[in-house]
């Protein structure tokens, strides 16, 4: 993973930030004994999936490699090891 820029997108980073405050959220109600707040706070986390998923569709995410793209770069990385 090292290698590629997984997860350093405008879409990714949205996400996962909405999701992690949806989590302290529900933490946050979940210590105060609050139903009602608990679940609004998962509703966040899933939207901050939706959010997420919608701006890659919409560009902002990096997109799936292709088959021939992973092969090309496993060939490559066979060739620097037997040169």
């Amino acid at each position: 993973m090292a290698g590629s820029s997984h997860g350093h997108t405008p879409a990714a980073w949205t996400g996962v930030i909405i999701s992690f405050i949806g989590f302290c959220i529900a933490g946050l109600f979940m210590v105060a004994a609050n139903t009602l707040g608990f679940w609004a706070g998962l509703v966040v986390v899933v939207l901050g999936g939706v959010v997420g998923l919608a701006m890659k569709m919409a560009g902002l995410g990096m997109p799936k490699e292709s088959a021939e793209m992973t092969a090309a770069r496993d060939r490559a990385s066979e060739a620097q090891v037997t040169a």
